[in-house]
């Protein structure tokens, strides 16, 4: 017997064949979706809360991507584009920065009509449920349509599905800064003091930084870039203190690996050890935050370093201790994540950092992203949970597999082939993409 004959098949009805497959984000992954599913003509609705494409990106667009154009544009979103004649830049080997990514590549695919006349824009999905069930409900669950709550603009509506895909990412939801992964307490004070990972410190943000303390925290890849621009900062600033404040005895994922195949991340690494040995940056390694509060004139990180208490005091934090998922609106749906890493069982262990070289992740496809609720897929940064280094090549591929699926071409779904870059290091934070 073969595999394709044990693959589990798309369920159908009448009147789940007239539905829409919903996909949640309009960010790269939840358009190369609908690039796929127009590519094979099953209708469906992106369902984005921002009111355009990539919003997330747009928000830390001033920033490089690791990967080079090559590596960053859908294969079937670019057919679909250069039949309208689009051009890809033309260094294809150049890696872009956010924003050109968005005003290059995204906005154009969202733009294409057939795609733009999909997306629902300042549409917040709240909850995913079966229509008429909640989870505990199982008889004729598989053949039950998807119930999408969106909500827009003070407005609540209703969304049936055939199947859904969640594409929605991880940016807005970062990890706490206490090191037991706890919200601190609750304090403005706190919050107008501490920034979300990767701010433009050269550009909207600048006057957050200048002259001040800076403490960077996290031992990540968007540390280290926040970290090199508070030095481009300093060198016009020179008032401007710089502190990077890690958990760990030493920042594993950013290190000047050579075995790194994407150049411009190893590059990062290289750059920061430079600074810290120069003394521009102050490295303080091992320190455990159990609170933030606020002083008079900035903001206190209280811990523990090395076992002894600590405190660092600063104007000004980044928070870029990595993302996690959010959950919530999946409450009603029969997920089966893994207990480390919230990600689905059968990738965890695949990108667990606990167990995982991650210059050895293995493409994968709808199997590794089904869950014991038929027909729905988290894709994309979400489907990594916790875990650390999601590429834009990986979440392509993941969609195209799903989407295959979906069509009932379960050969090519099952055909799952893509050659990522080694990444040289590893470590537990997330943050690091594209």
């Amino acid at each position: 017997m073969s595999t394709l004959t044990l693959t589990p098949r798309p369920r159908t009805t009448d009147r789940l064949a007239a539905l829409p497959v919903v996909v949640i984000g309009a960010g790269p992954v939840g358009l190369a979706a609908a690039a796929h599913l127009v590519d094979r003509g099953i209708d469906h609705v992106v369902l984005e809360a921002a009111s355009g494409p990539a919003a997330a990106v747009e928000q830390w667009g001033h920033t490089r991507l690791f990967s080079a154009w090559r590596e960053v544009v859908d294969p079937v979103a670019r057919r679909l584009l250069e039949a309208t004649g689009w051009t890809m830049p033309a260094n294809e080997g150049r890696a872009p920065s956010g924003h050109e990514l968005v005003r290059e590549y995204l906005r154009p695919l969202a733009q294409l009509p057939e795609i733009a006349a999909t997306i629902r824009y300042g549409a917040r999905v709240s909850a995913v449920a079966r229509e008429g069930m909640d989870r505990t409900r199982s008889a004729g669950r598989e053949t039950t349509p998807f119930l999408v709550r969106v909500d827009t603009g003070g407005h609540r509506a209703h969304l049936l599905a055939r199947a859904v895909l969640d594409a929605s990412g991880t940016y807005g939801s970062p990890n706490p800064l206490l090191s037991t992964g706890l919200e601190p307490a609750a304090d403005p004070a706190v919050a107008a003091r501490v920034t979300h990972a990767l701010p433009d410190v050269l550009g909207r943000d600048r006057d957050l930084f200048a002259g001040h303390h800076a403490v960077v925290v996290g031992a990540g890849h968007s540390a280290a870039n926040t970290l090199i621009s508070l030095v481009r900062l300093q060198r016009d600033e020179p008032r401007t203190r710089i502190t990077w404040l890690i958990r760990n005895a030493t920042a594993v994922r950013v290190s000047s690996s050579g075995d790194d195949d994407l150049v411009g991340r190893a590059q990062l690494g290289a750059r920061v050890d430079r600074y810290v040995a120069a003394g521009v940056v102050d490295k303080i390694d091992s320190f455990e935050i159990a609170d933030v509060s606020a002083t008079t004139h900035g903001i206190r990180l209280s811990g523990t370093r090395r076992g002894e208490p600590s405190v660092v005091d600063a104007d000004i934090v980044v928070n870029a201790t990595g993302f996690r998922p959010d959950l919530s609106a999946l409450r009603e749906i029969r997920t089966d994540l893994d207990a480390i890493v919230e990600a689905p069982r059968s990738l965890a262990p695949l990108i667990d950092p606990n167990v995982h070289s991650c210059g050895t992740v293995e493409p994968h496809g709808f199997r590794e992203l089904t869950h014991p609720e038929h027909g729905f897929f988290i894709v994309g940064m979400k489907s990594y949970g916790r875990a650390p280094t999601f590429l834009l090549a990986t979440g392509y591929e993941q969609v195209r597999s799903v989407v295959a699926w979906l069509s009932g071409d379960l050969a090519s779904a099952s055909r799952v082939q893509l050659t990522l870059p080694a990444t040289g290091v590893c470590s537990t934070d997330a943050g690091g993409c594209c």
